[in-house]
């Protein structure tokens, strides 16, 4: 597991490798420059001060106060220059990283979106994707200069005196096993509280888009009772992980100045015919301080580290499942197809379990208009959702224009069929921008679908016309409102086959009448498939499929299929009792 972390991990820094060598050598450079600082020091220190100098040779204190300024000067130059790169990098990094897997979801298909929470996958492009970017902008560059000031100063030290550099690194393996003991357990919490983090975002993203159902429902109290739970379990995991972060500064500390009091308690007693001058003493300690400052540093970002790798991992988790990603570069392209839809002998499960679609076989015409009727669960929408090729049926064909549709380029596929569900989705952009969808449309052949789709009326009404801006999920416009946008949607678009899910089933009388002369528009010249509660709805229809538990039982016109005294027309029947 940790192997596979780390080769994630470089994957994502490969592409900026000259980027992390430039740091690399810029921490370098600092690096000399913090060993030469202590030096500087003991040389005035033990050839000027204890000898009551002021002046050697060319060189005076000043001289090398001056120097030792000039180094702190350039050694800060010098990281604000590797920190800021490293920023630009991290950035950068960042940038692709959170594109691409934006560009994973919508490119995933619907069986993914089926499995994956939106509150999930919202964690994973903002909270996943911040954690790593504290990684890459942040440890990165003070991990290269700590690792390099680390080596630099163990060098020197061992340089100076190999006696006492080995008295002050007995601490080293106290801390290595502190560091890989606090790791494990840390890593842990990580995962455990990542989990949690990303149940509580789904809750708060089902609880917001839920608010009026809670309200109709009064079950508020509930509700954050139902987020206390999740905070408080949240809250007691980091909890855990806090007392543990707590303790490794104070244990970094009790190591560093226990190193510190041995080295001078061995210069004292003169262990190891130890007889330093007090610069060297100094100097000697100095080292030992800036020694675990790197080290304290590293040990504390274990955290962070930690969160990243942990979020490196649940990304991709989701980037490396292949499977559900959707092929839009192979198949054949169509410029224009005629509209013959056919199923031949078509099973479809979505679980692999429960056949929602049983041996299933119809042929719609060019041009023809069709209904499937049926009770809920029959399979009329997932018909619709498999023309779409929404899902891949496990056996039989679909076939337009006798073309098997695996075989037709995805995207060209869908570009040819028009779908309107019974409660379409709208952006938060302006109506204009709902109906052209990012397509290079003019402003006249907005105003043209407007008017097919007998949404004239409506959206004139509104104080910036077609410019206005609707509301998050267009929660300003009625249902019948919405549906008469997404008509104008498929007039702009022109497809080829248009779909029309249960889109009468909540809206007024006046505006059905508007979507029913929109209907009759459309379904003149277009390979038309409805599904209708509303059995008024779809008596001109050409043909009527009934839908039985997955099996079609009944198939004719509205007054063949009343006349035969089948299932359609006890559904008929029943339909306008039920009114009356």
């Amino acid at each position: 597991m940790k192997n596979k972390t780390l080769k994630r991990t470089y994957d994502l820094a490969k592409p900026h490798k000259k980027t992390i060598l430039i740091v690399s050598l810029l921490s370098l450079l600092i690096a000399g420059i913090e060993i030469v600082r202590p030096y500087l020091m003991e040389i005035v220190i033990d050839q000027y001060l204890t000898k009551g100098l002021i002046k050697q040779g060319a060189f005076t204190i000043t001289t090398i106060g001056i120097l030792y300024l000039l180094l702190v000067i350039l050694s800060n130059v010098i990281d604000f220059i590797a920190t800021t790169t490293t920023n630009m990098m991290g950035e950068e990094i960042i940038y692709s990283f959170r594109n691409r897997l934006f560009r994973y979801s919508q490119n995933a298909n619907i069986p993914f979106h089926d499995k994956t929470s939106a509150g999930k996958l919202f964690v994973r492009i903002t909270n996943d994707i911040e954690d790593i970017s504290t990684l890459f902008k942040e440890i990165i560059a003070t991990f290269l200069k700590d690792v390099l000031m680390i080596i630099a100063i163990m060098g020197v030290m061992i340089y100076i005196s190999i006696h006492m550099s080995m008295l002050a690194f007995i601490v080293i393996p106290f801390i290595i096993l502190f560091s890989y003991t606090l790791t494990s357990i840390l890593n842990k919490i990580y995962d455990k509280a990542k989990v949690i983090r990303t149940n509580l975002n789904t809750f708060l993203a089902e609880s917001i888009y839920g608010a009026k159902i809670i309200k109709i429902f009064n079950i508020q109290n509930e509700k954050q009772k139902e987020l206390e739970d999740y905070t408080k379990t949240y809250r007691d995991t980091r909890g855990k992980e806090g007392i543990i972060q707590a303790l490794l500064p104070g244990l970094m500390t009790i190591l560093e100045n226990g190193a510190i009091a041995f080295v001078i308690w061995a210069c004292i007693h003169h262990w190891f015919g130890i007889d330093l001058e007090v610069g060297f003493i100094y100097v000697f300690t100095t080292y030992i301080n800036k020694l675990f400052e790197p080290i304290t540093r590293t040990v504390e970002n274990i955290e962070v580290v930690q969160e990243a790798f942990v979020s490196i991992n649940k990304v991709y988790d989701i980037l490396d499942e292949k499977q559900y990603i959707e092929d839009f570069s192979s198949g054949k392209k169509l410029e224009k197809i005629q509209g013959k839809i056919e199923f031949k002998h078509v099973w479809f499960s979505y679980d692999n379990k429960t056949w929602i679609l049983q041996d299933v076989s119809f042929t719609i015409e060019p041009g023809q208009s069709v209904a499937f009727v049926g009770k809920t669960g029959s399979g009329k929408t997932t018909i619709t959702n498999l023309i779409n090729r929404f899902y891949e049926i496990q056996k039989g064909e679909i076939l337009i224009d006798g073309i098997n549709i695996k075989e037709i380029n995805l995207r060209t596929l869908r570009s040819h069929i028009g779908s309107i569900l019974q409660d379409p989705f709208i952006f938060a952009k302006s109506i204009k921008d709902n109906i052209r969808l990012n397509q290079n449309l003019e402003d006249e052949a907005v105003r043209q679908a407007i008017h097919l789709a007998s949404a004239d009326e409506f959206i004139n009404s509104l104080p910036d016309n077609m410019e206005e801006v609707a509301k998050e999920r267009g929660n300003s416009y009625s249902a019948g409102q919405k549906q008469l946008i997404a008509f104008a949607r498929v007039f702009a678009h022109n497809s080829d086959i248009f779909i029309l899910d249960e889109a009468t089933a909540n809206i007024d009388t006046y505006t059905e009448s508007l979507i029913q002369k929109s209907i009759e528009r459309i379904s003149a010249n277009k390979t038309s498939i409805f599904i209708a509660h509303r059995l008024s709805t779809i008596i001109n229809v050409d043909k009527i499929i009934v839908l039985y538990n997955g099996k079609i039982i009944e198939q004719g016109n509205h007054n063949e299929l009343v006349k035969t005294q089948g299932y359609y027309s006890k559904l008929y029947n029943s339909y306008y009792e039920s009114l009356g």
